[in-house]
């Protein structure tokens, strides 16, 4: 017999189990990251920077999904530990842009390995974890290009 407050359940949500796993996926990054002194956040922002060299502020948090409240702290924690700099555009002083060191780009070849650790971390076949992929962009409003 179903109630009006059915669509109150936790187990009727989509929201709750996305949110579970991504919060189980960032504990499972956690030691890997631990490694090198980054949080999950500062890894996927060098992984955006490293795809791209050069960003400025706006472009890199529509990327990110984040806020200027959040990307801001995270970027001077970045560029403290050396692996960005922050400078104002030539074109336009209004822009921020992030650039990554020579430090940065070192971290890049330590962290190979753990996109491959994170996949032995997850029980997916290849097909269910591109269909997932797939449908979480679609969640995103996002039109993702073949992996």
């Amino acid at each position: 017999m179903s109630s009006k407050y059915d669509c109150l359940k936790l187990n009727n949500q989509i929201c709750f189990p996305l949110y579970a796993c991504s919060k189980e996926i960032i504990r499972r990054y956690k030691p890997f990251l631990d490694k090198v002194d980054l949080t999950y956040t500062q890894y996927i922002t060098m992984m955006a920077l490293w795809e791209n060299e050069s960003m400025n502020v706006r472009e890199l948090g529509s990327r990110l999904f984040l806020d200027s409240g959040t990307l801001t702290p995270l970027l001077k924690k970045l560029e403290n530990k050396g692996y960005i700099k922050r400078s104002r555009s030539k074109e336009d002083e209004r822009n921020l842009i992030v650039t990554l060191t020579d430090k940065g780009w070192e971290l890049r070849e330590e962290m190979l390995s753990i996109p491959r650790s994170m996949a032995s971390c997850v029980d997916l076949e290849p097909q269910e974890a591109a269909d997932l992929y797939r449908l979480l962009y679609k969640v995103l409003g996002v039109q993702t290009e073949k992996r």
